[in-house]
């Protein structure tokens, strides 16, 4: 029995359906929807081109997991009860930075520290948190801020998570950390802006 798709017919019917495949609509044809972009975070595309280095990490442990880190960064900009609880579940979450974008990196100490949390920051601190320069100048310890600047004069146009400056991390630090504030506007003034969130109370914790 002959075969009735030989071949040549097959390359042939082949090759209409892919021209149809790749030929713009007709008119009055609507275009095939767009793609939406993927939901949440994409990783820049990498490809070395230099040596890999000579350490191999071991990989022995378990990375955690990145919804959580981000959450935890996330609640620490502004809830105490969140905080303490994921620490509690994590303690590992403690240092833990997220990169919102473009190298923005911010631990759960970089958030509280510009929104002027103090609660929180005094929660993360107790639990061995790492401190900075900027959580320094929202708590007003002028000595610290006073040193660093005093080592490194150019830090005074450091940026912190989001770009905040130094000027804006003492600024949220209100009362407390007027004299430090003061201090870096003596090294370099410049325009304060008011701050909508700045006189606002935390609010009561969730019983």
């Amino acid at each position: 029995m002959k075969n009735p798709l030989d071949r040549r017919t097959f390359g042939v019917a082949a090759g209409a359906a892919l021209v149809a495949a790749c030929a713009p609509p007709s008119a009055g044809q609507d275009p095939p929807p767009a793609q939406d972009p993927p939901a949440g975070p994409r990783e820049a595309s990498f490809e070395r081109d230099y040596d890999p280095p000579s350490f191999k990490p071991s990989w022995k442990k378990e990375q955690i997991n990145r919804a959580l880190a981000q959450d935890f960064v996330i609640y620490a900009h502004s809830d105490l009860a969140m905080t303490q609880k994921l620490l509690d579940r994590e303690p590992g979450l403690l240092n833990a930075a997220i990169d919102w974008g473009g190298g923005d990196w911010e631990t759960a100490m970089g958030g509280a520290s510009h929104m002027g949390r103090r609660d929180i920051v005094e929660l993360l601190l107790s639990r061995g948190a790492r401190s900075d320069l900027f959580c320094a100048a929202m708590l007003g310890q002028i000595d610290i801020v006073r040193t660093w600047l005093t080592l490194q004069p150019a830090l005074i146009d450091a940026k912190g998570p989001h770009g905040f400056s130094l000027h804006f991390h003492a600024q949220v630090g209100g009362d407390s950390a007027k004299a430090t504030l003061d201090y870096l506007q003596s090294i370099k003034q410049l325009e304060l802006k008011p701050i909508p969130f700045l006189n606002q109370k935390p609010p009561a914790a969730k019983s």
